[in-house]
């Protein structure tokens, strides 16, 4: 009953995924055009700088650093912006290789080129050459992804001060006044509200962070890929690695 039913499970799908709207058009992927790369995190960003405004307008930005007397906020977001920008710039870089390598002008200061001239000399060893060109491809976001971490820390370490604020405030207590319940609620909320914003900012931080630096490395992935896929097409069927010209 299994064996038979499982094959037109296979097909009803199939038949469903063709008949829903869009399905039969060709797909376009906008990283693989001029600069898509760039362009998509220009996008990105603007809708970033324009929840900032909108924020801005409703007095969150303000309330945000008057209410953190640690200035650990204002850190990560200086840091956000710091290596969002540096994504930005990485983006361009990206893809002006991408663009270089559809287009077969592959100059001396092209990593892909330097790759596929080195694959081609007599006795080369592709593994080599591959790790270099995943390092030129990969190796500086190492950096990025160790300040996206950064970025958490500072909010869990804003956690941990305003935590210890309040236990401070709360082991200064000798009794309790009613009459000075609201001045006393107000001095402990002032831990608990570094503690919270601090880890919020710093949530956010890196789950945006992240997202741009997960797609600068699955296009790296891409470039990396076609990059040896066109090497092999220069070796002969049988031969190993032996290149087919000099």
């Amino acid at each position: 009953m299994s064996t038979t039913s499982a094959p037109n499970h296979r097909m009803f799908g199939a038949l469903l995924a063709r008949r829903l709207p869009g399905a039969n058009r060709p797909t376009m992927n906008l990283e693989r055009a001029e600069h898509g790369l760039f362009l998509l995190w220009l996008a990105f960003m603007g809708l970033l700088v324009f929840a900032s405004w909108l924020l801005w307008k409703a007095g969150a930005w303000h309330r945000l650093i008057d209410a953190d007397p640690t200035h650990l906020t204002v850190a990560i977001v200086l840091l956000f912006i710091g290596c969002s920008l540096w994504t930005g710039q990485r983006a361009w870089v990206l893809g002006l290789e991408r663009q270089r390598l559809d287009s077969g002008h592959i100059g001396d200061g092209s990593w892909c080129g330097h790759f596929l001239h080195g694959t081609r000399q007599p006795g080369a060893d592709r593994a080599s050459w591959l790790q270099v060109l995943g390092e030129q491809a990969h190796g500086p976001h190492e950096m990025a992804w160790w300040l996206n971490g950064i970025q958490l820390k500072l909010g869990l370490l804003g956690k941990v001060i305003g935590f210890s604020i309040l236990a401070l405030q709360l082991g200064q207590m000798d009794s309790f006044d009613p009459s000075q319940s609201a001045q006393l609620l107000k001095s402990l909320t002032g831990g608990l509200g570094i503690a919270l914003l601090t880890t919020v900012t710093g949530l956010t931080g890196n789950i945006l962070l992240g997202l741009q630096l997960m797609r600068l490395d699955r296009f790296a992935d891409a470039l990396v890929a076609d990059a040896l896929a066109l090497s092999l097409k220069h070796t002969e069927p049988g031969h190993g690695d032996r290149p087919t010209g000099p």
